[in-house]
């Protein structure tokens, strides 16, 4: 849980990062391509290829593929259809995919998943909702595609990790991780990215530097690490957590308006549906017992 509240913390500087001195000034893939880059130097000097057999350094390739490569990709192309207030909207569904996928790959249902899962979209979407207009659905099912992939991610290294030995010393083999992601950023930057539109100010390098070192090395390995050592209904709520820690790091940093009375009550909300999530696996615990 320490892990997932740490970056939860270190990724709501992101998004305020990104949306004062990035978007729409940076062109988006060389900043994905960087920041997977900067990420991957990080841990190529830790990585032990001895450590992990072919397939599983595949999977953790294809890991980093799906949850970093693909999802920024789709997320991206979601500002060209829809405003950011519906784009935030929609990314409030992760936790239910991560339920669902839990339990599938897991072999097993666990509907009290599904039920604090929705309560946390439900916090979330207090939060965010500013409406839609009618133009929305292609948008939607872009950002399901992030949101999706997402999920896809981090409970792929649940289950990858379940297989693999408790010792295994995780900081030697996510270089694939990175690795993966690199093999969908490059092609992407390549094909539709836009050269003229690289940062231009020391701010802008200095913001890509700090996500890309910080907020994507350090917090993409953190948070996974954190995704193995807690139960799907604490993950699921924890990826709509962001919600309130974002609009408060933009709030006391960069004075924008947030309406202080809904953020307290879809916090409240989330926070409900961490607390039934603990007391229900404690009863659990209790019951096994």
């Amino acid at each position: 849980m320490g892990y997932l509240i740490g970056v939860t913390a270190l990724w709501a500087f992101s998004f305020s990062l990104i949306g004062v001195y990035l978007a729409g000034q940076v062109d988006s893939y060389f900043a994905v391509l960087l920041r997977v880059t900067l990420a991957t130097l990080v841990f190529l000097p830790f990585l032990r290829p001895s450590l992990l057999r072919g397939k599983h350094r595949l999977a953790l390739m294809g890991l980093g593929a799906i949850q970093l490569g693909v999802m920024y990709t789709f997320f991206y192309q979601s500002f060209l259809l829809l405003s950011v207030p519906e784009v935030l909207l929609f990314t409030i569904f992760t936790p239910i995919y991560i339920a669902l996928l839990d339990d599938l790959l897991f072999g097993r249902f666990t509907p009290i998943y599904i039920v604090t899962a929705l309560l946390a979209v439900v916090g979330a979407g207090v939060i965010r909702y500013d409406g839609v207009d009618s133009g929305f659905w292609a948008g939607f099912l872009v950002v399901q595609g992030a949101n999706l992939c997402f999920a896809l991610g981090q409970v792929g290294y649940r289950r990858l990790a379940a297989d693999l030995p408790p010792t295994l010393a995780w900081h030697n083999v996510f270089g694939w991780f990175f690795i993966g992601a690199m093999v969908v950023a490059l092609p992407a930057y390549l094909l539709f990215g836009n050269s003229a539109a690289l940062p231009t100010t020391s701010l802008q390098w200095g913001v890509l530097a700090w996500l890309g070192l910080v907020a994507s090395g350090v917090g993409y390995f953190a948070w996974n690490q954190g995704a193995t050592k807690v139960d799907a209904g604490t993950l699921a709520i924890m990826n709509n957590a962001l919600v309130p820690a974002g609009l408060i790091v933009n709030l006391v940093i960069w004075n924008r308006d947030a309406d202080i009375p809904r953020l307290l009550l879809g916090a409240i909300i989330m926070a409900a549906s961490l607390w039934l999530n603990h007391w229900w696996c404690q009863r659990r615990q209790v019951a096994v017992s």
